[in-house]
């Protein structure tokens, strides 16, 4: 089932998003039981929004072998290296990726996105892990790459409004689709120039650990987001620019990129 969050002259709401491209609106939000409002839209008459909001977006870096190489930040982690992201840095499929005043070296980042469910998660173990994962879509974490270096810690660089589009949809069930998260292709283009291009089967902790040890820390939320990694490949996006980020059974989230004087209201319509 593909959950979607849309704006439709009525509002804002949570819906299904069929085969036929058609949105069925849903009463309230699509944790639980749900239950169908009745009203109907084309998807081409309605706008995706951020398929969640979540209360706070948990990171992991360096997950992947080939991205510690790559960055020559020193050897692959023992443990799962934790950071997060604010809600206001959430952004939805379409919505503008905004390059702050004066940087020059901002990155894409794709990953696998993992949505938390109506059982939250705290204190599990990584065989627990299925029952709390609602479902999973596409991220892009941006960076701000000079600023990550030069302040020795990583939340402003990766915290600004707009850097972190996620969408298009929440996939609930990837194995209706004959799809394995563990084994999941994950590309991104700039322009259609290939950067990034890896499988999820190359996480060094996969979705159960992460899940698992970050529940050991805070509980996780319905609704909260775990960013899984991203694959080698990473580099400068600029104004004017289109990104894609694609992966197996979750279509592809694209995001423009402005520069800063483009800017409206925080997180825009997210």
């Amino acid at each position: 089932m593909r959950i979607v969050r849309f704006a439709s002259p009525s509002g804002m709401s949570f819906g299904v998003l069929d085969g036929d491209g058609q949105v069925a609106q849903i009463e309230g939000h699509p944790f639980g039981t749900i239950s169908f409002t009745g009203q109907r839209f084309p998807q081409a008459d309605v706008r995706l929004l951020s398929p969640i909001l979540p209360s706070k977006v948990v990171c992991v870096g360096k997950n992947y072998a080939e991205h510690v190489k790559e960055m020559n930040t020193g050897d692959a982690p023992e443990r799962p290296l934790l950071f997060l992201k604010p809600s206001t840095s959430v952004i939805g499929p379409g919505d503008a990726i905004r390059i702050p005043p004066g940087s020059t070296n901002v990155h894409h980042e794709v990953e696998l996105a993992v949505v938390i469910g109506a059982r939250g998660a705290r204190n599990l173990a990584p065989e627990q892990v299925a029952g709390s994962v609602f479902g999973y879509t596409i991220a892009n974490d941006v960076t701000e790459r000079d600023m990550q270096k030069s302040d020795g810690q990583w939340t402003r660089a990766k915290g600004f409004d707009s850097f972190c589009p996620l969408g298009p949809w929440i996939e609930t069930d990837l194995g209706a689709l004959g799809k394995d998260p563990a084994d999941l292709g994950v590309t991104c283009t700039v322009d259609g120039e290939p950067r990034q291009t890896g499988r999820t089967s190359q996480l060094l902790f996969d979705v159960p650990t992460l899940v698992s040890y970050i529940s050991q820390v805070m509980t996780l939320l319905p609704g909260d987001v775990v960013l899984t990694g991203t694959p080698a490949g990473v580099g400068p996006i600029r104004p004017g620019q289109r990104v894609e980020c694609a992966i197996e059974g979750l279509g592809s989230l694209v995001n423009g990129v402005s520069g800063a004087d483009t800017a409206s209201t925080a997180g825009g319509a997210r």
